[in-house]
């Protein structure tokens, strides 16, 4: 276990793997010198230094700073900066310098623009499929404020996996999102898939909330129903005192049991366990998925989701 975990009094299974450090000092100086971000960094990913190692990283677009105030995220929340329009050309760069094969975008929720920043998504998808032609892009995006036009723009870029958080179950998502709507998070998925039915749809949610096992599980259904391809279920670990404090930690074998009730729900990848997050492994779990044959190109060649 690492230092950390052990000084926070984190359980035996919450540990970091062990990662080289040359690197992830190559990976973050190429972030820094094309002035990115990344989620990894803003949010206090436990996983980054494993990614980071691996040259794999999740763009944060449209700046590094939330229009809304979720109690489980470490990403700062304020005024944010107009879009860059530079950044979708720095982000296809930095996806070509790491050698990405698998590109993981996704923002801050931008509620003070017209279209929650959907043009940035999708100008950065079609610079990146430009740039470099084999690679698969999946976007992990904000509500929209449920606007559907931007959802199918975004769409209509053809990304090769659409995603979308529901976070926690319907119980606890007003303490814990406020300013989301569980349900018209369903409707994003919703609205994509019905949208185009080839690109693969993804959610997930974090437990050690207080939620059930019921309630889990009723997500899992709720998912289902709007036809969410693949989902991700990982410990919720608090960045702060000052924000939405843990109740409890999952063990390992609860995870496994997530997952064998996801499959026999129909998702076609469940990616269960404490340290998993919605990008984590992303390249592997679409491959899982039987991702691989869309617009922007071939199947990776990727360690096997662990």
């Amino acid at each position: 276990m690492d230092k950390n975990s052990k000084r926070r009094g984190f359980p035996p299974w919450i540990r970091c793997r062990l990662s080289c450090e040359t690197s992830v000092r190559s990976t973050l100086a190429t972030l820094e010198r094309l002035s990115l971000n990344t989620v990894c960094q803003s949010a206090h990913c436990p996983n980054i230094a494993e990614c980071f190692s691996r040259k794999t990283a999740t763009f944060l677009i449209l700046g590094n700073v939330c229009t809304r105030s979720c109690r489980f995220c470490a990403v700062r929340n304020g005024h944010a900066e107009p879009p860059d329009a530079d950044e979708p050309e720095r982000v296809a760069r930095a996806v070509d310098e790491l050698g990405l094969r698998h590109a993981v975008i996704t923002s801050v929720t931008r509620d003070d623009l017209p279209d929650g920043g959907a043009y940035q998504f999708a100008e950065t998808i079609r610079t990146i499929g430009a740039l470099r032609k084999y690679v698969t892009i999946e976007v992990l995006v904000p509500d929209f404020r449920g606007d559907a036009h931007p959802i199918e723009s975004v769409i209509d870029s053809r990304p090769d996996v659409f995603a979308h958080n529901i976070e926690t179950v319907p119980r606890l998502h007003g303490g814990v999102r406020p300013g989301a709507d569980y349900d018209r998070s369903l409707a994003v998925l919703e609205v994509a898939g019905r949208r185009n039915s080839e690109i693969l749809t993804k959610s997930g949610i974090m437990v050690g909330m207080g939620e059930s096992w019921d309630e889990v599980v009723g997500v899992m259904k709720d998912l289902r129903s709007v036809r969410c391809d693949v989902f991700t279920i990982g410990q919720y670990l608090s960045p702060s005192k000052d924000h939405y404090q843990v109740a409890e930690f999952v063990p390992p074998s609860v995870f496994e049991k997530y997952a064998t009730v996801g499959g026999e729900l129909g998702f076609k990848h469940v990616a269960s366990g404490p340290l998993v997050r919605s990008s984590y492994m992303a390249d592997a779990v679409f491959l899982s998925a039987g991702g691989g044959d869309l617009k922007h190109g071939v199947r990776s060649e990727s360690a096997e989701y662990r």
